[in-house]
């Protein structure tokens, strides 16, 4: 692996014309493609293998049209200071704001509140719900003001006018705000790690051609293949992230090489050689742990770990070719400014310094490992306990800003007809068997409504066949609270008897269904999800580091991480310590795809850093070092670079939390918090503490696996085995190449 990364480095180095240009060709092709691409048509949420679904799609299939994925829009009207909203004053401009809401040009209908009964108990509260042709992507610019005057107007009245649905969502694209912020945090840390603006510009260079690629590939796929906004989005997270971090790597050891004499091209192909080994085995788990969320069978993950997984082989492709090629451009400019004038003046680069802050704080772990190890191991499961309590649920408008009207809209229709209003239950009856239809569906919803926890059933609706029935199950409690989901668990229980009894079969759906069995299917498949990416993971570990304490050691750690930052989630989201500085205003169950996202994308995350740091520490054991001295060699090269690195993607996870959509928000606190506690407390300082207690065995492979895994070299041995008595190695090298 060393030799073949370090003639591709070399190679990569002397034609950078050629692989400038090559890079330049594939930025236009795929931006051409991205920006002639048909605009992707939103694709509605599925889930297969669950009971929701399942009726979803029965009702499609029975319902031609009912189902069909036009807008919507739920206008409530509260009345003010006690008024009611049927007083003469009041309907009238209830009324007159529907007939506006009427006339959009999008617009297929709306209902009359006051003939539908869609008035509140207590008078004070009335809804209509606007339908649209389109869907919510579809909806113009000029729909979307019509909807907004009309709301204007109604309120000059004097009532309260509120508005949620899916016609209300901003169908923008992201904003850039984040990317922004990561980038010129990225900027201010690569400057102070590397000294130089040459040094700093050319990661973030690099990985921005990456992301600009990956982005615009996603594009041009996108209407094809039915992606979401939040496959783009993600990719452009974690490709921004790995490609900063991966061009660091490589630019680090490039003026590490110089600094020891080398001219740039040997210092390009052993910083290819070396770093760059580390770099395709740290990129290879980003993509197993992504790639594997397909496994969970669930199409919204598995299209954002697969897009998210192309961002990171784009990152590596091009920490591997462009970023050599860049260096043979400027191979000077990268350097410091003292290493410059050195230069100019006949000299060389000094010498790495043989004490710096990681070497300093190497020792200190090597003198106390154990209270090292438990200190870190106290507080990262301290910091897990939380996770106990965690709850997991689809965040609606529930969990909006209250100075949205979506929010307030919630708010007024759930303290006028009940907490279980905004999420009602959908049942499919399917009488196609039945001998009388309509006393099947009788049966069945009075056998419902008398289920404790049931405010009221809506009267069924059949198809034009007259075989299926759907009506609405309006439960006493709120979509996400725990009742409602004991209320759906127990009319499903009551099944066998009430299909007995009404001689036809029933299946629960809706909103609040779907998201319990997401939920519940999420949580069943974490386990299984773990073992796969986990187990290939150690797989490649050991193989990477031949070892077989160490793999396991990274599993452990990346456990620790990952539950700690789970935990330091629910203690924000949900139980909300800390929520206002985060802009969030209402908490509850943390979004279900939350855990095993965050899993996917820490795991890989977490193996980074392993690798990167512990492959220094096995060069430095290969070349003949003791393990204590291994572990001291290892944080002298690598500990500032991880930290630069692991900033760097705090930074840029960090800017994601200022995202006005939850999952986004909560995706960005997740992953920095993940970032912040793996790099900062299981790298630096369990690694270093459990390396020292181990010795020799951390590196201990029995003899008959040591003969059957395959050598990838990735510490570069062989582009420092000298082949005679005063050889020097990389000139050796160079010339057997």
């Amino acid at each position: 692996m060393a030799a073949f990364l370090y003639r591709m480095g070399r190679l990569a180095f002397r034609r950078r014309w050629t692989v400038a240009l090559v890079w330049a060709a594939v930025l236009a092709a795929v931006g051409l493609a991205g920006m002639t691409a048909p605009e992707a048509e939103e694709e509605p949420f599925s889930m297969p293998g669950i009971e929701s679904q399942e009726a979803f799609d029965l009702m499609e299939e029975r319902f031609p049209g009912a189902a069909a994925d036009g807008a919507t829009a739920r206008v409530v009207f509260v009345s003010p200071n006690g008024e009611k909203v049927t007083a003469a004053e009041n309907k009238k401009a209830v009324e007159a704001a529907i007939a506006e809401l009427a006339d959009g040009t999008q617009v297929a209908s709306t209902v009359d509140p006051y003939e539908s009964g869609a008035v509140s108990e207590d008078g004070s509260t009335a809804y209509t719900t606007v339908t649209y042709k389109v869907d919510a992507a579809g909806l113009t610019d000029a729909s979307r003001g019509h909807l907004d005057e009309s709301l204007e107007h109604a309120r000059d009245s004097g009532l309260t006018v509120e508005a949620g649905g899916d016609a209300m969502e901003d169908m923008g694209g992201p904003s850039g705000t984040a990317e922004a912020i990561g980038v010129s945090v990225a900027a201010v840390v690569l400057l102070i790690t590397f000294g130089s603006l040459a040094a700093a510009g050319l990661p973030l260079l690099t990985a921005l051609i990456g992301v600009g690629i990956s982005l615009f590939a996603i594009t041009a796929l996108a209407g094809p293949l039915g992606l979401a906004d939040t496959t783009s989005t993600v990719a452009i997270m974690l490709g921004l992230a790995v490609g900063i971090d991966y061009a660091l790597f490589i630019v680090s050891r490039y003026r590490e090489e110089r600094a020891k004499g080398r001219t740039a091209q040997e210092a390009v192909a052993l910083a290819t050689g070396t770093a760059g080994s580390a770099v395709v085995f740290a990129g290879l788990t980003v993509v197993i742990a992504l790639a594997g969320l397909s496994v969970v069978g669930i199409p919204m993950l598995t299209e954002m770990g697969l897009g998210a997984a192309g961002a990171v082989v784009v990152g590596v492709l091009i920490a591997l070719t462009l970023v050599p090629a860049f260096l043979g451009f400027w191979p000077d400019a990268i350097l410091t400014r003292k290493d410059r004038k050195a230069r100019r003046a006949g000299g060389t680069p000094r010498e790495t310094r043989r004490v710096n802050g990681g070497t300093r704080w190497a020792s200190f772990v090597l003198r106390r490992p154990l209270p090292v190890l438990l200190a870190a191991v106290a507080g990262l499961g301290a910091l897990a306990l939380p996770m106990t309590d965690l709850q997991l649920g689809m965040p609606g408008d529930e969990a909006k800003s209250t100075q949205t009207t979506q929010r307030r809209a919630y708010d007024a229709l759930a303290e006028g007809f009940g907490p279980g209003f905004n999420g009602p239950l959908t049942v499919v009856v399917d009488a196609r068997d039945a001998d009388d239809p309509n006393a099947a569906a009788e049966t069945v919803s009075e056998r419902i409504g008398g289920t404790e926890g049931v405010v009221s059933v809506s009267p069924a609706q059949f198809n034009e066949s007259g075989d299926t029935a759907v009506f609405s199950v309006v439960p006493t409690t709120a979509p996400t609270g725990q009742e409602t989901k004991d209320l759906v668990n127990t009319i499903r229980g009551d099944r066998p008897g009430i299909e007995s009894e009404a001689g036809a079969t029933f299946e629960v759906t809706g909103t609040t269904a779907m998201n319990i069995d997401v939920s519940e299917k999420v949580q069943s498949a974490l386990v299984p999800y773990l073992l796969v990416v986990v187990g290939l993971a150690v797989i490649l570990l050991l193989v990477v580091f031949r070892s077989i304490l160490i793999p396991l050691k990274a599993a452990a750690g990346f456990l620790l991480s990952v539950l700690a930052s789970l935990g330091a989630v629910v203690v924000v989201f949900q139980q909300g310590h800390g929520a206002d500085l985060l802009g969030v205003e209402t908490t509850g169950p943390i979004m279900s795809l939350m855990p095993i996202f965050l899993v996917g994308i820490v795991f890989g995350l977490a193996m980074d850093y392993e690798v990167f740091l512990v492959s220094r520490m096995r060069e430095a054991y290969v070349h003949g070092e003791r393990p204590a001295q291994a572990v001291t060699s290892g944080f002298q090269h690598s500990a500032r670079v991880v930290v630069a690195a692991a900033l760097i993607m705090i930074a840029v996870f960090s800017g994601f939390i200022g995202d006005s959509d939850a999952m986004i928000k909560m995706i960005g606190f997740g992953l920095a918090s993940a970032v912040l506690l793996d790099a900062f407390v299981v790298r630096m300082a369990i690694v270093p503490a459990v390396l020292a207690l181990l010795g020799e065995r951390a590196w201990w492979l029995p003899k008959w696996l040591d003969r059957i895994l395959p050598r990838v070299d990735v510490e570069g041995e062989a582009l420092t085995r000298p082949t005679g008595p005063e050889a020097e190695p990389a000139e050796k090298d160079l010339a057997r190449t």
